[in-house]
């Protein structure tokens, strides 16, 4: 009885210093290649996916990885039925969901020292903004809308931008769609978030 006790005691404890490592033996060919400290820092996407893009009424999200780099952000565009040229176009970045700030892209031909005045749903907004450069994509102005500005943007139908054609000095405007505006922040900002 003492042997068979010492033989079971002797098992265990040999179990106990070689078992682990033997469950945890794989097969000669099934290699497991150790995954670098910063793989878990690198930023993802839902699924694992390098690029996303999604629609939320009018308006786009875009998030896309590049190493270590996740750049999310929303956008609309609106273009000319006829020619399929793009007449202006607006992007915009948040982390948070509260506030975005980007680029408005308007079409050449306007006054640029004049810039332009926004307004959500007929409510002017204090201030001019100023164009800063014009591209081959158009002229461009920066945009920021803080906390103040975005439930505004949340809860409205529309954002004008007005200006003034630079060949007749009279006003044009334009017209964005704020349908999914709300929808799109929100999830570019938990796109954003790491």
């Amino acid at each position: 009885m003492k042997i068979r006790y010492k033989f079971a005691i002797a098992m265990l404890t040999v179990a106990g210093i070689v078992g682990p490592p033997a469950f945890a033996a794989q097969n000669k060919g099934d290699k497991v290649a150790a995954q670098p400290a910063d793989a878990a820092a690198k930023p993802q996407l839902p699924g694992g996916a390098s690029a996303l893009s999604e629609t939320h009424g009018d308006w786009t999200v875009n998030c896309q990885v590049t190493g270590t780099n996740k750049v999310c952000s929303l956008s609309h565009q609106q273009f000319n039925k006829q020619s399929g040229q793009r007449l202006l176009a607006i992007e915009l970045t948040t982390k948070t969901g509260q506030d975005a700030a980007g680029t408005l892209a308007l079409p050449f031909g306007l006054a640029l020292a004049n810039g332009v005045a926004l307004e959500i749903d007929d409510k002017k907004l204090d201030g001019t903004l100023q164009f800063n450069t014009c591209q081959a994509v158009g002229c461009l102005v920066p945009v920021t809308f803080d906390a103040d500005i975005t439930p505004l943007l949340q809860n409205a139908t529309t954002l004008k931008i007005n200006a003034i054609a630079a060949d007749t000095m009279q006003p044009i405007s334009f017209t964005i769609s704020l349908n999914g505006f709300g929808s799109a922040l929100a999830r570019t900002a938990d796109l954003s978030a790491d």
